[in-house]
């Protein structure tokens, strides 16, 4: 008996392979720039003035499509509790990561939210992991060991900085996770994108703002251009625009999956330091981005996980 033709997976079409990629490109870039943040103002205040611009982009995104901002308690209060961990404790982390260790290797360890997103699916939302999508995230896990070990052997901070800003990454992950997955649930799907989103990302810029004021104190203003300049970058480009894109994709091919994208991003910002800093290729950052892309393409042409 003739067996009928399996389905394409959503994951290879252009709704989202479009948006991926965008996604991956954009915050393959951020990493240079996040790092032109850290110096004059403190990492905390960085954080609130990028997702107040990010937060009132997509409130001027979400009264031009006229949604509705109607979210009722339980609206409101997801998407507090999102801009808690996605757009304050999550970049705070990752903020103060970087001034312990290089930005290559933070985006490398933050490429480790493949994990969390696929266990915290599984336990969750019941998203059965196929073999096809634990073959390639193992051979995607192997590239970015390969990139990890080339990364901190150049860093040219010492033990106690490196187990540091590797800690702070790991908590930024977990926060990261944990967003991703409320992105996939039935409550998220309920409220508009937009509305949510900017809730989530004012909500974040206010915490953030009571955060920074606690421990830093009052607002630091910095006076070069090309700081304001990267704060529009990332409040923009890789916060209003990316965010969003990015949790659709979240909800039409699960977290796991999505998470590729941070498997990819440390490839894209060698690629990016290559031009912009000098950064050189060796053996291992080769061969790492060679199995990351490969495992990529596994994963990516697997089924969606089964509820």
């Amino acid at each position: 008996m003739l067996q009928p033709p399996q389905a394409k997976p959503r994951s290879t079409t252009l709704s989202v392979l479009v948006p991926f990629g965008i996604v991956t490109l954009i915050w393959g870039s951020t990493w240079l720039v996040i790092r032109d943040q850290l110096g004059v103002v403190p990492p905390s205040w960085s954080v609130t003035y990028r997702f107040l611009i990010a937060g009132i982009c997509m409130a001027g995104w979400a009264l031009w499509k006229r949604e509705s901002w109607r979210l009722g308690a339980r609206g409101y209060g997801f998407a507090v509790l999102l801009g808690l961990l996605q757009f304050c404790g999550n970049f705070n982390f990752v903020y103060r990561a970087e001034q312990h260790v290089t930005s290559g290797l933070v985006s490398v360890v933050f490429a480790m939210l493949l994990i969390p997103n696929a266990l915290f699916g599984r336990i969750f939302l019941g998203q059965k992991l196929g073999r096809q999508l634990m073959i390639g995230s193992a051979i995607a896990m192997a590239g970015v060991i390969l990139l990890f070990v080339r990364e901190a052997r150049v860093d040219p901070h010492g033990p106690g900085q490196v187990l540091a800003g590797i800690g702070f990454t790991l908590c930024a992950i977990l926060c990261a996770s944990t967003a991703n997955v409320m992105q996939a649930t039935p409550t998220a799907a309920r409220y508009p994108m937009g509305t949510t989103v900017a809730v989530a990302m004012l909500a974040g810029a206010a915490i953030d703002a009571i955060f920074a004021y606690a421990t830093t104190g009052a607002p630091v203003i910095e006076h070069r251009a090309i700081y304001w300049i990267g704060t529009l970058y990332l409040g923009v480009f890789a916060s209003a625009l990316a965010f969003p894109l990015y949790f659709g994709v979240i909800r039409t091919i699960g977290p796991a999956k999505a998470a590729y994208s941070s498997v990819i991003v440390p490839v894209i910002a060698m690629m990016l330091s290559t031009l912009f800093e000098g950064y050189r290729w060796s053996g291992l950052a080769i061969g790492g981005a060679a199995l990351a892309a490969f495992g990529l393409v596994i994963a990516l042409r697997a089924r969606r996980p089964n509820r």
